[in-house]
């Protein structure tokens, strides 16, 4: 059964980086002049981003810093991508910073933190969450691709951030994202959850793994589930969706069914891997499990995947 997305962002310990009411405005990217005259606007606002985190200033400013507060921290025009029109009209940019993060830290009244850590904090409002995950997914693209993967030029930013250009070979970049299939895997009343040696200690959560060409969503799910647990999967239903800037995946949610139940851990990407009853999710939700078993945060689309299928079972 297909959830609503904005519902599970919006309930207290929702999900993160799936409100982002930015106008991207689109259309209008092409226009420099445009652009130039939005960057110079008084209430115009840029986020600051370092190779793997974000520069916030304390108090009520955040994530938003002035223009000249952005050029203090070295940014760069030529560099800085526009993220959109905010509700109030205010244009938001996004800049990473020409400084060391240790030189960041010493500053007074800056916090440098990763984007994972603020969403668990839930200090931000979750449509500013969303905001960053849109900068520090195009931030990390944009440090990553400086050069033509064609001919080996340095490529210069164009489309307001939404595209590099080679002026050596005339080849066009454009910002990737790469889709995940996350997967709730149930047999019965009972759900097929493994453990990452990545994650912390004790969380359990459902199997995922890239897509790869030519393959749909659905053989996605049966070809990784297989690959990692020797579990086959019958039918499939894509249910729900998460960007997730770590650094740029898209995150496909679905639900499978098993037509088999003997596991086998098939590659070196689980430690463990088991099925689960019901009354033992609770247990992991509610921090009882015996064995200190829990499920992934409510940040992630892993943990409303599985509070689905247990508020579906409860009915």
């Amino acid at each position: 059964m297909a959830q609503d997305a904005y519902a599970l962002a919006t309930q207290p310990g929702g999900m993160s980086f799936i409100v982002n009411p930015l106008d991207r405005c689109a259309e209008r990217r092409g226009d420099s002049d445009w652009l130039a005259r939005l960057m110079a606007q008084p209430d115009a606002r840029f986020v600051v981003a370092t190779a793997g985190k974000l520069v916030l200033r304390t108090g009520v400013a955040g994530m938003r810093h002035t223009l000249a507060q952005a050029q203090a921290l070295g940014q760069d025009g030529a560099e800085t991508a526009f993220l959109g029109l905010e509700p109030t009209g205010a244009p938001l940019f996004a800049c990473t910073s020409t400084l060391t993060e240790d030189d960041l830290e010493i500053r007074d009244g800056l916090e440098v933190v990763d984007l994972r850590s603020l969403a668990l904090r839930r200090d931000l409002a979750e449509a500013d969450i969303g905001a960053l995950a849109q900068a520090r997914a195009l931030a990390h693209w944009h440090l990553s691709h400086r050069f033509c993967s064609r001919c080996g030029a340095k490529t210069q930013m164009a489309e307001a951030g939404y595209r590099r250009d080679c002026p050596s070979c005339q080849a066009q970049h454009f910002p990737r994202t790469d889709p995940v299939v996350i997967m709730l895997i149930t047999h019965g009343d009972k759900v097929l959850l493994g453990r990452p040696p990545r994650l912390a200690e004790g969380v359990y959560t459902t199997l995922a793994g890239f897509m790869e060409p030519g393959e749909t969503v659905e053989d996605a799910v049966r070809r990784e589930t297989y690959e990692e647990s020797r579990i086959r999967v019958g039918a499939v239903d894509i249910v729900l969706n998460q960007p997730w800037p770590f650094p740029a995946n898209l995150m496909l949610g679905c639900r499978g069914v098993a037509v088999s139940t003997d596991i086998e851990i098939g590659q070196d990407e689980l430690e463990a891997c088991h099925w689960y009853s019901r009354a033992e999710v609770e247990t992991m939700l509610a921090g009882t499990h015996p064995d200190g078993h829990r499920i992934p945060p409510g940040i992630s689309i892993a943990h409303h995947l599985i509070l689905g299928w247990l508020k579906e079972t409860a009915a």
